[in-house]
């Protein structure tokens, strides 16, 4: 009879929890640009969408001149300038790795949203980056808010992980956001 070691027996790798940071924002913003969860490029980082191959910034730079050649303090301030938040749906959960697929559903904590409108009336659209964000707005805050008349827009995600879509093809259907603050 042989005995099992731990060497020969895989061990199931630990989740970890996870936090959002605080939201980019000015008073003055009326389009606010939701993701999920920072990936674990972004949370080593302490900035939003910090992974090299993820989309978004070169999207931002296209659009508003906050592309990656610019320094992140100043991406944040031309953000802010263009009326344009960004934040996550998620203020914490539990997931390995960085795709949003591996998000335990069960864990899921919200952001304050209720907070964030009050504090921010001027928001008309809110755009979500990727489906996993949308889903998780409608299912865990849109239930808890009063209706504000808010616009609501799914975006291809930005994400490598979701590659059916080239970055001209994405920026295309991004435009939206920068139409969105273009209305008066």
């Amino acid at each position: 009879m042989t005995r099992a070691t731990t060497e020969s027996i895989p061990l199931p790798r630990a989740l970890s929890a996870v936090s959002s940071f605080a939201p980019i924002e000015s008073r003055a913003a009326r389009v606010l640009v939701l993701g999920s969860m920072p990936g674990a490029a972004s949370l080593l980082a302490g900035r939003y969408y910090a992974y090299p191959h993820n989309a978004f910034w070169p999207i931002m730079g296209a659009l508003f001149g906050a592309g990656p050649t610019v320094s992140y303090e100043k991406r944040i301030l031309i953000l802010r300038r263009a009326g344009l938040a960004l934040w996550d749906v998620l203020a914490s959960c539990v997931r390995e790795g960085s795709l949003d697929s591996d998000i335990d559903n069960a864990s899921i904590v919200p952001n304050d949203f209720r907070a964030f409108f009050d504090a921010h009336p001027r928001v008309q659209h809110v755009f979500f980056n990727g489906a996993k964000a949308e889903v998780c707005f409608h299912r865990y805050v849109q239930p808890h808010l009063s209706d504000r008349g808010l616009h609501f827009t799914r975006l291809p995600s930005t994400s490598p992980a979701h590659a059916s879509l080239s970055l001209p093809q994405k920026l295309k259907v991004w435009r939206a956001v920068a139409d969105a603050l273009a209305r008066k």
